[in-house]
Order: structure tokens, then C-alpha cells, then sequence
């Protein structure tokens, strides 16, 4: 309505530059570690063809369901918001012929995905996920090190209360083996399910171990386990896997039930959560995705990898110094700024530093008060007469005659 106050759409928000400092180290801290380990920087558009991500996600998935964001352009064809990172990964590996270069190729991303979800705490339809791919090798240790950089990551953010859970989901062809023996279970048990696990245990029963109904949960607990069944060769591989992030000092449990709510998913997946969180307690997770080129029309090409919710992150690791960023100099002027300072404090950000200045009118008294709340290291006071140079962490000042001759104290 004309003159209603505006707000951001539900389940979206601003970045305020308080959590945008924390949201920048964030990112750069990934850059910095995934770059050190040879994961190049890549990025793949935020809509693509809806057919993308029903062939690679899978049909029977809440996200394809349920949760995609899905649009006519005007052309007439059907086209999603990005709900996840991997299968535009793998779709782009195969459109620019990746499987060209020394292999695996690793790629590291930092973006935003879209996912219509009840809005809540740590859950937002517009989120910001920070994500790693390693394609072109089903060796055990592209998993040990993709899980050993997430936790790196995590760790290194402070996050609270955080603990791995590690599993593996073997091949396809267990998979199938294993669904008819679990689904057959559940039939057994069907009047205890909730409506939903019993209206697609036909297609994926083994959704049935994310259900939060406490009768279903109930009737898991004395579920078969895909873990006891998965082939020798895959549990070698999970097995290796394990001995890697032993040697690596990472702490984890073997959690037989870890499903992951995506179809491509073979062999090892892990997911990371926070007590800090409460019920939506998932700070990031992955797996390795062997069959995923396959699915979306290319050669085989195993891969592996993983995203991790950058919100989700920032939450575990509670409040941060968001109030505070780094200022080398803040120029204070008695007069107002003139064009002489205007240049000195060009010249300062031309030679590295970070310099403010007074751009609001503000008493000397307020600026010296602004100055102490944008954490300056040193003030650069202009009055008629003279210019002092001012150390904000000790408070002694210095006079000098000149802007010039302030330079050199700073």
C-alpha cells in the first residue's frame, strides 16, 4: 500500500556492516585455506535450467518438491534459483570440458542459493553458502581433505558446540538392495509412520531416518542399518577414509543412519552440527557424488564436496566484534574539511592506510567521540592555528605545523 514502510521479503534479510566485516572475514579466511590447498576460485550462475536439478538432485527430494524457487522466462522455459551448489558444479565441469585438465580439478565458491523453507532462526529462503568440489578422483584422501578444511574452517571461526558425524552410503546398486529390505520394515511397521515417510516410502525410505515424527523415530531405532551392508570395496574405502582423519587428529562418530537430503550421495557423507543451533543445528555437510556426471548426461567422473552455511557459521560462533573495524587515521577538522585535507586524506589511502574523516557536522567534542567508535588508531586534528596528532590507545598529542609534518608521525 502507497506510503506502507517497505521491508526485505520473509525469509531474507540484510547484511549490516557489523556482520558484513564478519561475513568478509569469513569468506576470506575460506579463500585463503581452500586457495593454500589448491582449490580454485569459480562461480556458476545464480538461475539454471530447472531440469538441472530434478535430474541431479533427485525428484523425490524436499528440495525439488517442495523448496525450489522455479520461474518462466520469456521464452517458455523453466528456470530455478539455485537451491544447492554441486550440481551446477558438475554441469559446468562437463559444458567446458574439465575433464581436459590434470585431475581432480578443485573448485571453491561463495554465493548465494535459494531454498522456500519456513523462515526461522539460521533457516532463510536466501542464504549464503560457502562450498568446495574436488571431480576426477574416487581417491579415499579428496574426502579426508575436503573434511579436514571444513573443520579447519569451522573451527577456526570459534564456532560452539561443534561435532562431526561420518557415514557411508555405498553404491547404488547396495543402495536398491538395501531399500527393498528397509522398506519392507517399514510396511511392518507402517501404522506407526508419519503420513509424509508413508507417502514416499515407495520411492525413498531412507528418508524416513530425518523424520522428526516420534513414532517414526521410534520404529528406526531397530531399522537395518545401510552401514552393515554396504560392499567390501566400499567399505575399504570408508574405512581409509577414517584412518585419515584419525592420522589428522580429527574428532568424529560413525553415525549408521546419516542419510543427507540429496539423491547424488555415494559412499562417504558427513554433516557437521552445532549445539549452539538448537533444532536447526546443521552448520555444513557433504559426500561424494560418484554418479552425478552420469546423471546429468556425461561420461562417469566420480567427485566429492561439501557446503557449509555461512549464517550457520556466524551463529554457532556467537556475537563477534562487529562494533569495531580497523582505522588507521580519522582527520577532525574545527573548520569543516577543506580542500587541503580532503587531499591529505587521499594521500593517506593512496599510501595503504585507512583514513576517515569528519563528513557529519560534528562538534570537535563529536568528532573525537566518532573517531573512539570507529576504533581510529590516530586522529589528525585541523584548527586554524596548528595540527595535532593524536594517539588514540596512549592519548598523548603531538603538535606540528603542517599536514605534512603530521604525516610523518602516522
Amino acid at each position: 500500500m502507497a506510503g506502507e514502510k517497505l521491508k526485505a521479503p520473509r525469509g531474507t534479510f540484510d547484511v549490516l556492516p557489523g556482520d558484513g566485516e564478519r561475513r568478509r572475514r569469513l569468506g576470506a579466511a575460506a579463500d585463503e585455506l581452500l586457495g593454500a590447498a589448491g582449490y580454485g576460485a569459480f562461480d556458476t550462475p545464480i538461475f539454471e535450467h530447472t531440469e538441472l536439478f530434478a535430474r541431479g538432485v533427485g525428484e523425490t527430494t524436499d528440495i525439488v518438491q517442495k523448496e525450489m524457487f522455479t520461474f518462466e522466462d520469456m521464452g517458455g522455459r523453466s528456470l530455478t534459483l539455485r537451491p544447492e551448489g554441486t550440481a551446477p558444479t558438475v554441469r559446468a565441469y562437463l559444458e567446458h570440458g574439465m575433464h581436459k585438465w590434470p585431475q581432480p580439478v578443485k573448485l571453491r565458491y561463495n554465493g548465494p542459493f535459494f531454498r522456500h523453507e519456513a523462515p526461522q532462526a539460521g533457516r532463510y529462503r536466501q542464504f549464503t553458502q560457502i562450498g568446495a568440489e574436488a571431480i576426477g578422483s574416487d581417491d579415499p584422501s579428496l574426502d579426508a581433505e575436503l573434511i579436514v578444511l571444513l573443520h579447519e574452517l569451522i573451527q577456526g571461526q570459534g564456532a560452539q558446540g561443534v561435532r562431526l558425524r561420518v557415514g557411508s552410503l555405498g553404491t547404488p546398486q547396495t543402495r536398491r538392495e538395501y531399500s527393498d529390505e528397509l522398506r519392507a520394515y517399514l510396511k511392518r511397521n507402517e501404522s506407526e509412520l508419519s503420513e509424509e515417510v508413508r507417502a514416499r516410502m515407495e520411492a525413498n525410505p531412507l528418508r524416513a531416518f530425518d523424520s522428526d515424527h516420534r513414532g517414526t523415530q521410534a520404529v528406526m531405532e531397530n531399522a537395518p542399518r545401510l552401514l552393515d551392508r554396504i560392499a567390501d570395496d566400499d567399505a575399504e574405502h570408508f574405512q581409509a577414509v577414517r584412518e585419515m582423519l584419525d592420522a589428522a587428529g580429527v574428532p568424529y562418530e560413525v553415525d549408521p543412519t546419516l542419510v543427507r537430503g540429496l539423491d547424488y550421495y555415494t559412499r562417504t557423507v558427513w554433516e557437521f552440527t552445532s549445539d549452539a543451533l538448537g533444532a536447526q543445528s546443521g552448520v555444513a555437510g557433504g559426500g561424494r557424488y560418484d554418479l552425478l556426471a552420469e546423471q546429468l548426461g556425461g561420461p562417469h567422473v566420480p567427485g566429492v564436496g561439501w557446503a557449509a552455511g555461512v549464517e550457520r557459521i556466524l551463529l554457532a560462533a556467537g556475537a563477534g566484534d562487529e562494533a569495531r573495524s580497523r582505522v588507521d587515521v580519522f582527520i577532525a577538522s574545527e573548520r569543516g574539511i577543506t580542500a587541503a585535507e580532503f587531499k591529505f586524506l587521499n594521500d593517506l589511502r593512496g599510501s595503504g592506510k585507512r583514513a576517515l574523516m569528519e563528513q557529519a557536522g560534528r562538534s570537535l567534542k563529536g568528532q573525537l567521540k566518532q573517531a573512539d567508535r570507529v576504533g581510529a588508531a590516530k586522529v589528525v586534528i585541523v584548527t586554524p592555528d596548528e595540527v595535532r596528532v593524536r594517539d588514540m590507545e596512549t592519548g598523548q598529542t603531538q603538535t606540528v605545523d603542517t599536514l605534512e609534518d603530521a604525516a610523518e608521525l602516522l
